[in-house]
């Protein structure tokens, strides 16, 4: 690297580099931080943008020791399925910058190209049948419309099935409780399926009652008007709560050609049709 004085290198991986000082095995906490500490001396001495990939386990973490995000300036997860749908680059750390940002990306024969409107895109297949709610959600800063699907079949055997894709499952059983508990809803003999489209995790709280009524739609068999986009955080007690940024969800989902939005009754916008809780909710857009 010295010798060869690039502008930019990347090591690929980090797990697999050693220097013969430590008397240790490749990618134990004494190499990394050895290695990663001389490719840092050399990276800033000689003006080098360098790139540090490092594995990650099945759980979505860092694998080997946690020292290696400590020591570099950034850190930025490359997330997605691998065998279709988008992929989001963002920043857990940052020295210099936020970390709210998030890239959309795809991939096509070209390699990796940048999704300039992903909330169409994520649309563009939708068929508006039950179980099917659109969310306006935020992907770091920028607000994007996601399509939040749910099946209910009757359970086979005697302990229901709940899975979720894109979806915290711990999340889901709990608003699955808070249904059946403040809307008298019986989804005890069901088996549900979640769904979040195009390969996107959610991990917005704001996300809770689209969830919530793609559940209620998939259980009654209706579907909710194409005219409605949904968002809003549901507490224990069924009551709807404010979401962060209302203004961008508000904003996407008019550009995308939406007519109302469902979300909580805080927020002041003719654009909003307001709901303060969740049994009402569901008695007047998916009972109707």
């Amino acid at each position: 690297v010295e010798r060869l004085k690039p502008n930019f290198l990347i090591i690929d991986s980090i797990q697999t580099i050693m220097t013969p000082e430590i008397q240790s095995t490749q990618g134990s906490v004494s190499q990394v931080r050895e290695v990663t500490g001389e490719l840092m001396q050399i990276a800033k001495t000689n003006d080098i943008a360098t790139f540090i990939v490092g594995h990650v386990t099945k759980e979505g973490t860092l694998a080997g020791p946690k020292v290696l995000e400590h020591l570099v300036d950034v850190v930025v997860n490359f997330e997605g399925d691998r065998y279709g749908g988008f992929k989001t680059i963002r920043a857990v750390k940052n020295r210099f910058g936020p970390t709210s940002e998030a890239a959309i990306f795809e991939m096509n024969e070209k390699g990796l190209s940048e999704v300039q409107n992903p909330s169409a895109a994520l649309l563009s297949e939708r068929q508006n049948t039950d179980g099917s709610i659109i969310l306006a959600t935020l992907e770091g800063t920028r607000p994007l419309l996601v399509e939040i699907q749910a099946l209910c079949t009757p359970t086979n055997f005697g302990y229901p099935k709940r899975a979720a894709s894109g979806f915290d499952l711990n999340r889901l059983n709990l608003l699955i409780a808070v249904i059946e508990q403040r809307t008298k809803l019986n989804l005890s003999d069901k088996d549900i399926f979640l769904n979040v489209v195009g390969g996107i995790k959610i991990k917005d709280s704001a996300a809770d009652l689209a969830v919530c009524l793609a559940i209620a739609s998939a259980a009654a068999g209706r579907k909710l008007s194409e005219e409605y986009v949904v968002f809003g955080e549901v507490g224990l007690g069924g009551e709807i709560r404010s979401a962060f940024r209302p203004d961008q969800r508000i904003s996407e989902a008019k550009k995308l050609g939406f007519k109302h939005a469902i979300a909580p009754a805080t927020i002041r916008d003719s654009f909003v049709i307001p709901v303060k809780d969740l049994r009402t909710t569901l008695i007047k857009y998916v009972n109707e």
